[in-house]
């Protein structure tokens, strides 16, 4: 039986974001454009865990916000990954610290130019990235219980 309060693509307002069980310890995250992402506990093949999509979102907070500056600099067609890594507090199921590398090709610039564009990088992950910019403020979260 649906719950008449669930949301789906077709009734979710603009900028929804939900998740939703789908079997154990197994939920499905969704937007109002229809994309979905599978979130399981570790280990389970072919899903994120949730801490991992935290990470995630991090990089590509960093990677869509430099796209511009790097394409203009290194040209259109570049290629990048950026690398993620954690220092994880177990007793205290938080992490301590999230690393990025972003790695690119800089081989046509020359040395002052390549530090012009890691500075703008660097500067501009600082004060655009909101994924980062949210981690470093230390957002708080809140968990209503809707239940009848």
């Amino acid at each position: 039986m649906t719950n008449s309060n669930f949301l789906t693509p077709e009734t979710a307002s603009t900028d929804s974001l939900w998740v939703e069980r789908v079997g154990e310890r197994e939920y499905v995250g969704h937007n109002d454009r229809g994309a979905s992402v599978t979130f399981a506990g570790a280990g389970v093949a072919g899903t994120f865990t949730p801490g991992e999509l935290l990470k995630l979102a991090a990089a590509a907070c960093s990677g869509l916000v430099t796209d511009r500056a790097l394409a203009r600099r290194v040209g259109a067609d570049y290629q990048a990954q950026i690398h993620v890594s954690s220092v994880k507090n177990d007793p205290e199921n938080r992490y301590e610290s999230i690393a990025e590398s972003l790695v690119v090709d800089l081989s046509a610039l020359d040395a002052d130019a390549r530090e012009r564009l890691i500075a703008l990088v660097h500067s501009t992950v600082e004060s655009q990235c909101t994924v980062g910019r949210t981690i470093e403020a230390g957002a708080t979260t809140t968990l209503e219980v809707q239940g009848g």
